[in-house]
């Protein structure tokens, strides 16, 4: 395992199936993800960089995708959630829609893309 599957392992359900399907969506669209840790947080990584944590705390889950921009790029479908530049938060009863999941992942492996072709 890594870091990020040892992190949600020790997470009780339902915040672990959570982020298990997160990390799982993730990791099928871009399959060159490797676990690791950003910014002190078990994370996925992608060529080198940083592109998605997901952590549980007390009263919300944090997802970083470790890039203002991307957040926002979807600020019009984060409607009811909390954010800020660097995090958007949620809870289990009122989930991140999969496809918003998606396009966050996407865009993130995009800009990741980008900055390395430089």
């Amino acid at each position: 395992m890594g870091e990020m599957s040892d992190y949600i392992a020790g997470l009780e359900a339902p915040e672990r199936d959570l982020i298990e399907r997160i990390r799982a969506r993730a990791v099928a669209l871009v399959p060159d993800a490797v676990e690791g840790v950003s910014y002190g947080m078990p994370a996925l990584r992608y060529r080198d960089s940083p592109l998605l944590s997901v952590m549980s705390t007390k009263e919300h889950i944090g997802l970083y995708p470790f890039s203002p921009p991307v957040i926002s790029a979807v600020e019009a479908e984060l409607d009811g959630f909390s954010r800020s530049k660097g995090t958007i938060r949620f809870t289990p009863e009122h989930p991140l829609p999969d496809s918003l999941v998606d396009r966050i992942v996407l865009l993130r492996r995009d800009e990741i893309d980008a900055a390395k072709k430089r």
